[in-house]
């Protein structure tokens, strides 16, 4: 059955030239059908390279408006219209207006994981792979880093030289996660290197063998002559890594780090897609395209 739909929907692609992008938090199933696989901005960044006319994003509405500002002139399908993000919803341009009244002389930075709108008052976009070395070159010393205060934090005491001012944000899927549960873990799995997402906690972080993105950490995993893993960050990533590397073993920090928003998207969602029946399509107003364009430009000339 599984195979079957995936064959109906390479022939919908083919047929209706759509490049399907997946997120790394997608099922197997789906990463099979998929075009491009990574983390959201990278999937931008692809999509704006192919000569489809239509994009599907297998992810959640921000990667589709990124996707959209890259590549103004495709129609970009989220797959599934429920699939958010309850960190990019969190804060709006109203209230981080009022923010910016109260530091007027701090450079707004913010995560790639914001929507459209709250871009459009932000002066530059990161990716946490990127976040280090776009902070680290802003000609400011002040930061206002928004919405993720782990992310933030990550990155300010790498910095000591700047000044962050970190708001109550951030992902709840990875804030599930405690120190309590890795030390759970690493005495479960004592000879397992922690590899952990910068958007979990500090008292998690503080005790990672490695700190990285999504595709940070399968590369480091892939790439490592360790052969047992304990994985800080969405579960979907445990399995697979264990499929990629069948001789390495790997674990999931907690069995709660699943992201629902992720895993609201089904195969049979993408068919439908394909054949026009499901998803949204992904419009922007100028004023909002342009403000999170400039946004995101920005974070490419300096990253």
């Amino acid at each position: 059955m599984i195979k079957d739909i995936q064959q109906q929907i390479i022939n919908l692609k083919k047929e209706k030239d759509i490049c399907i992008l997946a997120h790394c938090y997608q099922s197997p199933d789906i990463l099979e059908i998929a075009d491009f696989v990574g983390d959201s901005f990278a999937l931008s960044v692809e999509a704006s390279k192919v000569s489809n006319k239509t994009v599907i994003m297998c992810g959640v509405r921000f990667m589709a408006e990124t996707v959209k500002i890259l590549s103004p002139d495709k129609k970009v399908i989220l797959s599934n219209s429920d699939a958010g993000c309850p960190m990019a919803e969190m804060m709006d341009r109203e209230v981080i207006a009022q923010v910016k009244e109260q530091y007027p002389d701090y450079t707004v930075v913010a995560y790639i994981n914001t929507t459209s709108e709250l871009k459009t008052i932000c002066d530059v976009c990161v990716t946490s792979s990127s976040a280090l070395k776009i902070c680290s070159q802003l000609e400011s010393k002040n930061i206002l880093f928004i919405p993720d205060c782990n992310l933030g934090d990550w990155i300010a005491k790498q910095l000591p030289d700047k000044n962050f001012k970190l708001l109550n944000g951030g992902c709840p899927t990875h804030a599930r996660m405690s120190a309590a549960d890795v030390k759970k873990a690493k005495e479960k799995h004592p000879n397992a290197l922690f590899l952990v997402h910068p958007e979990c906690k500090p008292e998690v972080v503080e005790l990672a063998d490695y700190v990285g993105s999504t595709t940070g950490i399968m590369s480091y995993a892939e790439k490592s002559d360790a052969e047992e893993f304990i994985i800080g960050t969405e579960n979907s990533i445990v399995s697979h890594l264990l499929l990629s590397c069948p001789d390495k073993k790997f674990y999931p920090l907690s069995k709660d780090c699943i992201c629902h928003n992720m895993k609201a998207t089904t195969l049979v969602d993408v068919l439908n897609c394909c054949k026009g029946t499901f998803g949204e399509e992904i419009t922007l107003e100028p004023e909002i395209y342009e403000g999170a364009k400039r946004c995101i430009d920005e974070m490419i000339r300096l990253g």
